[in-house]
């Protein structure tokens, strides 16, 4: 069965799972030669008993369109989540999270899965794209980051800090990579 690639971005409220909630979900599921299948987007509801943490709303405060955007129709985190997993299960392949930052989107989309769902379709198969820039630049890491990036390698979708449309962006970097790595 082939691998797809599903770029997922989340906002949240706060920087750590189980402390802190997922406001909204998006991904986008590309074949390896960058063919874009499909879209998922869903906004969650803040889980009961978390407090937001006070420097990530600051920040929202400074993004009114992405707040709004977020916060539009929330769905509770078992029927958002579950509705994610039957998406993913309907997509022509295995998938594979793919995210700029992984180590900060998938914890949170794990814990997720695991309290809302009981099952991951990801297993751990995780790739984090500037981890991919790294290798394929020959930099260090904290010198892998999009302003040493290829112009070649950059989409045309700006960053908006809605979760889809950040999740369709950093999907066709990634799918653009791929293409460059292969020649």
């Amino acid at each position: 069965m082939s691998e797809v690639y599903v770029s997922v971005d989340i906002e949240t409220d706060g920087p750590m799972p189980g402390r802190h909630s997922i406001l909204s979900l998006g991904a986008a599921a590309f074949t390896r030669e960058g063919g874009e299948i499909s879209r998922f987007s869903v906004n969650l509801e803040a889980l009961p008993g978390l407090a937001p943490d006070p420097r990530t709303m600051a920040w929202w405060a400074t993004q009114p369109a992405a707040w709004s955007a977020c916060r539009r129709a929330p769905e509770p985190p078992d029927v958002g989540m579950g509705r994610f997993v039957a998406w993913l299960r309907d997509l022509p392949g295995r998938p594979v999270f793919v995210a700029y930052p992984a180590a900060f989107d998938f914890p949170f989309v794990l814990h997720y899965l695991a309290e809302f769902v009981g099952e991951n379709p990801f297993g751990y198969a995780v790739i984090d794209i500037r981890t991919y820039a790294m290798a394929l630049l020959r930099r260090p890491y904290r010198a892998s980051g999009r302003s040493a990036m290829p112009a070649a390698w950059s989409p045309p979708e700006p960053h908006t800090h809605v979760a889809l449309d950040d999740a369709v962006e950093q999907g066709r970097l990634f799918c653009n990579m791929l293409r460059a790595s292969h020649g």
